[in-house]
């Protein structure tokens, strides 16, 4: 007896809110699509035109780089340094190494992330800040630290680092 193979439907394509300008991608495969171990300096390379690595830039490099949609997936989720999603324009850095875990950022992080109304690694719905854990800052004699953007802030405590992002958030809504 033979079985029939039934088709899986196609899903409708998404609508996409923002389209992405593959075109800016061009440079950036012409000098790295014929060099070996390319995979890591693309997917850098795209990140840094868009802020993050758009889905349709695996395609594009799929086809046009040869790389394997599921290696540059495996690299792309490995390695903390690469976004999925947009980030938002202040990224908060939360230092989770053992000088700063010892100091209790736990306590920092939780108020952050309650405060913002996000989970770790999540951007807050106005687009204005992301939050993420990191290993470590390399400021141990500042524990417990975070940084936003370039600015470290050490010595924290809940109400000290509340308090500098929602110093931050005026800001934003003064502009």
């Amino acid at each position: 007896m033979r079985i029939k193979r039934i088709p899986h439907p196609q899903p409708e394509a998404a609508v996409i809110e923002n389209p992405v300008d593959l075109s800016l991608m061009d440079a950036l495969i012409e000098k790295y699509k014929s060099k070996k171990g390319n995979l890591i300096p693309l997917l850098q390379g795209v990140q840094e035109l868009y802020g993050f690595i758009p889905r349709e830039a695996f395609f594009k490099l799929n086809v046009e780089a040869g790389l394997e949609l599921n290696e540059m997936y495996g690299v792309a989720t490995f390695y903390a340094q690469f976004r999925l999603s947009p980030a938002g324009k202040h990224i908060i850095k939360m230092c989770h190494g053992t000088a700063c875990h010892v100091q209790s950022v736990t306590a920092i992080t939780d108020e952050l992330l309650d405060m913002l109304n996000i989970k770790d690694g999540e951007t807050t719905e106005d687009k204005i800040f992301t939050l993420e854990t990191v290993a470590c800052l390399g400021c141990c004699s500042l524990a417990p630290v975070m940084m936003i953007g370039e600015e470290t802030y050490g010595k924290l405590t809940p109400r000290e680092a509340a308090k500098i992002v929602k110093e931050i958030k005026r800001k934003e809504s003064l502009t």
